[in-house]
């Protein structure tokens, strides 16, 4: 059943959300080019500069599926106006951050902020268009949306935080939420509420779990493998994640019903999702380190140069539709996930003093339509069998697995690349080895990628297909 409205406030609405959504995007790949800018500036060591990221990660993961949980139960508008306005305060406070303490806790809060705004905005979207070939043509200019705001956000990255500083990278999203949240307050209803309790035990579980292990993995370069703060933490993230499970499987009103892991695309969805979020956080992350720090590139010269990977994932967004409709979803999805992995194992390759059109452009190229379709159709299998009330739920989980392998992933390919770093590598870390890594979890998201659903259902052929 579709939210009523007017066909022009329908649209203004999912303008409206689609730029919210890719205002999100846009604020990370800006704070990805910036970082060796925050480093300079705040003195951050390695493990604090990585916290940067993965905090904000850690809370987006942890909290995304209590934020569709809350967006079913309590309306989709009303739950997306209030994580806009905790985007924004915790926007203002990153950009006013004077410490790693001060940037770090903002930078949780304001991935809070997301976790509760995006699957809300997913949701809304998704009852705006519930018939199937709206909503093909709906998902595609949701991935499109995603796809632009990662264009803007490499584009103008680089050249904010040289021209401006860093800070400016967290005031430039604050006047757009604002706008979009007049925009959806205006344009939606107020949203139905339902019957039903939140589960927070199940959330504090999971939160804790996801970030007790990406401590551990980010701590064990400095600290060792065999430290107690490393084993400490993993035993803690192993724990908890498994008390989550319990805790789901005892309770009333789970965060997550287990059931819904009983359909073997949502699996295989969210699984394929899961590596991407590691491919795509790992590779922006050390992706800016890299051009500034090895090549000898300006951030406003790293943050154009990866135009091409943001001019495919867009691309790739907007016509996922039209190429699964010619080949398949899952071949088009296997094919995307393939390119990918090309395109990571050829970065890989490039060495300081090599040409942008020879070593760098073509892998460009092919990770960005691979990232661009994968998370299309990714997202398409997960969420093609949603019904009532279940929208939030499976939109906070398709989204909780994009962020929760990015932060897992952030950590554990920059264990990776310290692990292998040389004494004559300068700053410590082995690009080589963590665009290595970033390729066989593509590989790996492609092979799986091809198992067949179990039975033909709804949610097993996505109308993407048709």
């Amino acid at each position: 059943m579709g939210i009523t409205t007017t066909r022009s406030r329908r649209a203004l609405a999912m303008v409206a959300l689609a730029m919210a959504a890719g205002t999100v995007i846009l604020d990370v790949s800006m704070v990805n080019l910036a970082t060796p800018a925050m480093r300079t500036a705040l003195n951050l060591s390695t493990a604090e500069l990585s916290w940067v990221v993965d905090g904000y990660l850690i809370a987006f993961a942890g909290l995304l599926l209590l934020g569709g949980r809350l967006a079913d139960l309590l309306g989709g508008r009303r739950m997306f106006l209030t994580g806009v306005a905790i985007y924004v305060v915790a926007s203002i406070a990153c950009a006013l951050a004077f410490d790693a303490t001060t940037l770090i806790a903002a930078r949780i809060v304001q991935g809070a902020g997301a976790a509760v705004l995006t699957p809300a905005a997913l949701s809304l979207m998704l009852g705006l268009y519930p018939e199937p070939g709206e909503r093909r043509r709906a998902l595609g200019v949701w991935g499109g949306s995603l796809g632009a705001g990662s264009l803007l956000g490499v584009a103008l990255g680089g050249v904010v935080t040289q021209a401006l500083g860093w800070p400016a990278i967290f005031w430039f999203p604050v006047p757009i939420e604002i706008l979009v949240a007049v925009l959806v307050g205006y344009a939606l209803p107020p949203s139905p509420v339902r019957r039903g309790r939140f589960d927070l035990f199940g959330a504090a579980t999971i939160t804790l779990g996801i970030s007790a292990l990406a401590f551990g993995l980010i701590s064990a370069p400095e600290a060792g493998w065999g430290s107690v703060r490393t084993v400490g933490s993993l035993a803690v993230g192993a724990l908890s994640l498994g008390a989550f499970i319990v805790v789901e499987l005892r309770s009333g009103h789970p965060l997550v019903p287990l059931g819904v892991f009983r359909r073997r695309p949502v699996v295989i969805a969210n699984t394929v999702m899961l590596l991407l979020g590691a491919v795509s956080v790992g590779l922006f992350y050390f992706l800016s380190l890299y051009q500034q720090q090895v090549l000898g590139m300006s951030p406003a010269t790293a943050g154009l140069s990866q135009l091409p990977i943001a001019v495919l994932i867009t691309l790739g967004g907007f016509g996922a539709p039209w190429l699964a409709r010619l080949t398949g979803l899952r071949s088009a999805m296997a094919g995307a996930l393939a390119a990918l992995s090309a395109g990571l194992f050829w970065l890989a390759q490039s060495e300081a003093g090599s040409e942008y059109v020879t070593a760098l452009l073509g892998p460009f190229l092919l990770i960005g339509a691979g990232l661009g379709l994968g998370f299309v159709y990714a997202t398409t299998i997960a969420v093609s069998g949603a019904v009532v009330g279940e929208t939030g739920l499976l939109s906070g989980l398709i989204n909780a697995t994009r962020q929760l392998g990015g932060a897992l992933g952030l950590a554990a390919l920059i264990a990776l690349a310290t692990a292998g770093a040389r004494p004559e590598a300068g700053d410590g870390v082995a690009y080589t080895d963590a665009f290595l890594g970033a390729a066989v979890l593509a590989l790996v998201a492609a092979l799986l990628s091809l198992i067949p659903a179990a039975h033909r259902t709804p949610e097993s052929d996505p109308q993407v297909e048709g």
